[in-house]
């Protein structure tokens, strides 16, 4: 009988969240969007972050209450907008926490091996645009997934 612990995964680092705001940014440029992009560690502290100049003052907010948003509740955010509407399940739920999450495609957790290590937000394309940027930032940095 192994009386070893299972290991933990191991932690975003600042190199891969660096590589994925680059890669967002590439997507979006590709796509002729300006945005911004947060990156969160699974603790939900910040590990970079970057708004071009050309994009709306708020999508900074929005890429990070997008990543606090998937981390929070380890889903993309684009599966999540049908259960804050009315009567839905996580309808007060917005309002009811200390930081307010958004329900608006764009934020994706990141995993390595299976475990959330922390989380992505895109704000300032069209909701489908910034989960797609989101989603090509995940694939192009390849050791981690949604």
């Amino acid at each position: 009988m192994s009386t070893t612990a299972p290991t933990a995964p191991t932690a975003l680092t600042t190199a891969e969240a660096e590589a994925l705001v680059r890669a967002a940014h590439t997507a979006a440029e590709a796509a002729g969007v300006t945005v911004s992009v947060t990156v969160l560690d699974a603790g939900g502290h910040l590990l970079a972050f970057r708004r071009d100049d050309r994009a709306v003052l708020i999508s900074g907010e929005t890429s990070t209450r997008k990543a606090y948003t998937a981390l929070q509740l380890d889903a993309p955010t684009a599966d999540l907008v049908d259960l804050v509407k009315p009567d839905g399940p996580f309808h007060s739920l917005p309002t009811a926490l200390d930081r307010p999450l958004l329900f608006i495609a764009g934020g994706l957790p990141v995993r390595r091996d299976g475990r959330l290590i922390g989380a992505l937000g895109i704000g300032g394309g069209a909701p489908e645009q910034d989960h797609g940027f989101a989603t090509a930032a995940l694939a192009a940095v390849g050791t981690l997934a949604a």
